[in-house]
């Protein structure tokens, strides 16, 4: 059983701005090595208070398009009650409660199964935190 479940840990360096960054490639590497060809499902879990994970179109604007709409939900500006850091920074640690930090996802034959236009990205709006860890788990 001890290649039944099977991890590994992603260091992203995002930037000193907000960022939505495609993972999609690392999901499919981590799988090519530790699905083989079975079924199971694909775990992405981002262990920190300030950023999330989506499962969204990229590339066609969608992801500019979704931190706009990040930036109408939760203003970067001081009505949060968190204070600390840049300014807004209050809301960055709203932002798992709308985009939460884990996706799990469905692995079938060692390939993810995902929609044509769909990929599996980080999101960060902390631009004090410049660097993210990402776990992946397969679970077979």
């Amino acid at each position: 059983m001890s290649d039944a479940f099977n991890t590994r840990v992603l260091n992203v360096a995002t930037g000193s701005s907000e960022t939505v960054v495609d993972l999609t490639h690392e999901c499919e590497a981590f799988l090519g090595e530790a699905a083989g060809d079975r079924d199971g499902l694909l775990n992405i879990f981002v262990p920190h208070a300030t950023a999330g994970v989506a499962i969204i179109e990229t590339g066609a604007g969608s992801d500019d398009d979704l931190l706009a709409a990040l930036h109408t939900l939760l203003p970067a500006d001081d009505r949060w009650q968190h204070r600390h850091g840049s300014p807004g920074h209050g809301r960055d640690h709203v932002l798992p409660a709308l985009v939460p930090p884990h996706a799990t996802l469905p692995v079938l034959g060692g390939r993810l199964e995902l929609g044509t236009w769909q990929s599996v990205c980080l999101v960060d709006t902390n631009r004090d935190n410049s660097n993210r860890m990402v776990r992946l788990s397969f679970l077979g």
